[in-house]
């Protein structure tokens, strides 16, 4: 059954908010823009994600594209590097977005995020133009953010009425001549020609390390998890039994500047990344990267994503950074992209490029001396990198349900093995022995399983709140187990119920989680 009119996501958030998944970051004081808190049933939810990865990337990689085992091993490196790692990846003279600023309200915007549409409008059976290009932030309300601006304005001057227009058809900010954007009207202004011309504005947050403050002690908060890897291929290499081709996995924070977070936890200054860099023979990258694409939509399609609500968008040539010979976009029909999509995973062939360049700028030799072949060569990557933050709303997304029929209009359907919560214990009422039964039957599967005991209400709201959770079994302990020794285990997405020796409710649950 849809949802009611309210918009999916923001019943979403409101369910997220809550039932303690995600909370707004400082939110006493008013919130901080683009960082998010993220509770009890959230923060479980994220780590068994991040644990699935982890699993199918480090502990028991796939079989590769030669039949062999892949070798992956991991890596937890610092969040702040030297300095120059950043200058040789790029990231000091490159990373930066295109920002304009109001001079009316005093907001900054990504460039190429600001949409402008030229609206027309009709008087007295002609067709004019208004005089100036209406303009809003891309995302699943642009096209109602340009007309209520364009009504509004029509209305103001008495024009006529508004000629239908093409939102496919609407350009952004970075494509247009200066005179065009002289007469633009902001995002969130009233009058056109406010926007200032688009400059570049770094996206790395900067530190200090020591003392004193300057130019010497300047440090950077890393922008992708990535580099750090490239940092210690040498030592892992060194260290550990592995040889190309073989991958360096790493879960961690990075960090970046955005001017428009948006989307819930979709884009934010900080979030978490899972990302693994595989190095390989140069001969050997295409195959991998082809390899990685598949396997990383296979995984995804795994954790319960639908194989119709995943895209693979192949980055045009034209289009690809200077150091990539091919990139995939691993993409997810977000409410807020749909009927589109959003990235979830990237994948890019960066061939020899990043340990080129620490190897030029570190003037440590990053060869690999291949004896069997008798050669040395730079390897080159393929780069499977996933945002764990994105890969959790991706979750949520998918999983969120709307049935009135049920005790809580709103649950969600993920996967038994990533719930937060495996199992709730409930005495049907709280007398005659039941809680007695029920806690220790409590006791015995949280040591295995992460469960809640509730005794608290009906029994129909402690389903529904079970089912916000997205918690797969309820078990529950009434007259009947007393008499015979049987307990009702309730399934979540069906709410059929079935009778279980008590003895035997660990191991069903256990059975139920493997599939």
């Amino acid at each position: 059954m849809p949802a009611p009119e309210t918009s999916v996501m923001s019943r979403l958030v409101s369910l997220c908010k809550r039932r303690g998944f995600v909370f707004p970051a400082s939110e006493i004081y008013g919130g901080l823009n683009g960082f998010w808190d993220f509770g009890p049933l959230g923060v479980q939810l994220k780590n068994n994600l991040r644990d699935a990865w982890w699993r199918a990337m480090v502990e028991c990689p796939p079989i590769g594209p030669d039949g062999k085992p892949v070798s992956i091993v991991g890596l937890d490196s610092s969040i702040i590097q030297h300095p120059q790692t950043w200058v040789a990846s790029g990231h000091v003279g490159g990373f930066a977005d295109l920002m304009v600023d109001c001079r009316e309200t005093k907001m900054r915007y990504r460039a190429d995020h600001v949409l402008c549409v030229n609206v027309q409008y009709e008087k007295a059976g002609q067709t004019k133009e208004l005089g100036g290009w209406i303009s809003t932030l891309e995302g699943d309300e642009a096209e109602v953010a340009i007309t209520k601006k364009a009504k509004k304005l029509i209305q103001k001057s008495g024009c006529g009425e508004m000629v239908p227009f093409d939102m496919s058809k609407a350009v952004n900010l970075t494509t247009m001549t200066e005179a065009q954007r002289a007469h633009v009207i902001g995002p969130d202004a009233e009058n056109p020609g406010t926007l200032t011309e688009p400059r570049a504005f770094n996206l790395m947050f900067q530190s200090y390390v020591g003392v004193f403050q300057s130019d010497d002690s300047k440090v950077y908060l890393r922008p992708e998890t990535a580099q750090g890897i490239f940092l210690n291929y040498k030592n892992v290499l060194d260290s550990s039994r592995v040889k190309p081709p073989f991958g360096v996995a790493q879960v961690g924070k990075s960090f970046r500047n955005e001017v428009t977070p948006r989307n819930f936890i979709f884009r934010t200054r900080e979030f978490e990344q899972m990302e693994m860099e595989f190095f390989c023979a140069p001969e050997d990258g295409m195959m991998w990267y082809e390899f990685w694409v598949a396997e990383r939509l296979r995984w995804w399609e795994e954790q319960g994503m639908s194989k119709d609500n995943l895209f693979r968008h192949i980055i045009a040539p034209e289009d690809l950074s200077h150091y990539s010979k091919g990139t995939s976009d691993i993409e997810y029909r977000y409410p807020f992209t749909a009927p589109g999509f959003g990235e979830l995973e990237g994948v890019a062939y960066r061939t020899d490029y990043d340990l080129t360049q620490h190897q030029t700028f570190s003037k440590t030799n990053l060869e690999y001396i291949d004896q069997e072949a008798n050669r040395r060569y730079i390897p080159h990557v393929v780069e499977p990198a996933a945002g764990l933050t994105r890969g959790l709303l991706a979750l949520l997304c998918e999983s969120y349900r709307y049935d009135e029929s049920r005790a809580s209009p709103e649950w969600l359907k993920l996967k038994p093995s990533l719930a937060p919560i495996k199992v709730g214990v409930f005495p049907l009422v709280n007398k005659d022995g039941m809680p007695e039964v029920a806690e220790k039957l409590y006791a015995d599967l949280r040591r295995t399983y992460i469960s809640q005991y509730d005794a608290k209400q009906s029994i129909g709201k402690r389903y529904a709140r079970m089912d916000e959770a997205g918690t797969p079994f309820c078990v529950t302990v009434d007259g009947d187990t007393l008499k015979d020794q049987t307990v009702t285990i309730r399934d979540r997405d069906t709410a059929q119920q079935e009778r279980v020796a008590l003895d035997k409710v660990k191991a069903y649950i256990g059975e139920k989680l493997a599939v």
